[in-house]
């Protein structure tokens, strides 16, 4: 049997180090954001509501938004019902802290980081956005299926996004060039 050695995992200990660091402080510092705001919701979990309305608006449902006015929560209405309640949590701010603690933990510091990162960001963004449209049609038709739906099948679905975003950065912009 092989021994072990501290040197042979460093590199793999500094990563997740580095990641989960990164990604405590970041979130308290959303934490601190979004306290500022309760009880009334976050300004940018209005404005992705905001967003996702406009979606549902470009594809014909009449759908308008509305603060709750005593808690978090951002709603979409659509005929005079509210529909969906969209908290802090659905805005994709989390995940987007995890796919860009996971970037810039990983590395290494190049420029092709400069325009990851951001256009990282914005696929999270568009996805979440289509997630929460979904979430809408599916409250309004299947409502039994809300939970099932919301917790695993959707949320996965956007994980699996960031996944696939951290693998594009692993093998496209971590890799050494080969010298000829």
């Amino acid at each position: 049997m092989k021994n072990f050695s501290f040197a042979e995992f460093r590199p793999t200990v500094f990563f997740l180090l580095r990641f989960v660091g990164l990604y405590m402080l970041t979130n308290m510092l959303y934490g601190i954001y979004i306290t500022a705001y309760h009880p009334k919701p976050d300004p940018i979990t209005h404005i992705v509501t905001v967003q996702t309305a406009a979606t549902l608006r470009a594809t014909g449902w009449a759908v308008i938004t509305e603060d709750h006015y005593s808690r978090p929560v951002t709603n979409l209405v659509f005929e005079d019902q509210e529909i969906l309640a969209v908290y802090e949590g659905c805005n994709g701010v989390n995940t987007m802290l995890m796919f860009l603690a996971f970037i810039v933990a990983f590395g290494p510091w190049r420029k092709p980081m400069l325009w990851f990162i951001p256009m990282g960001i914005v696929v999270v963004h568009l996805i979440n956005l289509l997630r929460i449209s979904l979430l809408f049609f599916v409250s309004r038709t299947m409502p039994d299926a809300m939970y099932f739906v919301h917790k695993y099948l959707f949320t996965a679905s956007l994980y699996a996004v960031i996944f696939v975003l951290w693998i594009i950065w692993i093998r496209k912009f971590t890799r050494k060039p080969a010298h000829a």
